[in-house]
């Protein structure tokens, strides 16, 4: 049972989900993956002490603050890969950005391995059932390219404006051409 509570943002409608007491999801109504792997029964919990908790920590961060993420207890739902990935997103600072590439041999390292390839990290990227807690937001391709948000890139846009990051190095790619409207 995924107990659920729903927070208008400046993004846009977010769902927020719980399970046993852990945060188990945020997802921007109407994205890529809404919902991700869940299938279990939902209820609506307006006092969910984790999902309140949750509400404000996400008012903190809309209005400039810079909560930390292990103010709250996560628990995403994926496999051994994936959340090898998204413990990599959490160490991305607030305001920066890292590439899928140097994820990429950030997991090679860690594994002991000579590569790993960047599409996979994308894939791991994309399925991240807790968006913005879990900054997959601050991840951009290495020629500055604001690709692959399950949210919208006009919603990464917003999120990495408000956190300050220097948007003059980013660009929206249209068409195989770089196409600027940040």
């Amino acid at each position: 049972m995924l107990n659920t509570m729903y927070y208008d943002s400046p993004i846009g409608r977010l769902l927020l989900a719980e399970k046993e007491g852990a945060l188990a999801g945020v997802w921007i109504e109407g994205q890529k993956y809404f919902l991700g792997s869940f299938n279990e029964d939902m209820k609506e919990k307006e006092d969910s002490k984790m999902l309140n908790e949750t509400k404000k920590w996400l008012d903190r961060y809309f209005r400039g603050e810079m909560p930390q993420i292990d103010e709250l207890s996560l628990a995403p739902s994926g496999n051994e890969f994936r959340k090898e990935v998204w413990k990599i997103l959490c160490e991305i600072p607030y305001g920066e950005v890292t590439t899928y590439g140097e994820i990429s041999r950030k997991i090679a390292k860690n594994r002991g391995i000579d590569k790993m390839s960047a599409q996979a990290i994308g894939g791991a990227v994309g399925h991240n059932p807790i968006s913005i807690i879990i900054p997959c937001h601050r991840v951009v391709g290495a020629d500055g390219s604001l690709t692959g948000y399950a949210g919208g890139i006009q919603k990464k846009i917003k999120l990495l404006k408000l956190e300050g990051a220097d948007m003059e190095k980013f660009y929206v790619p249209k068409k195989g051409r770089r196409f600027r409207n940040i």
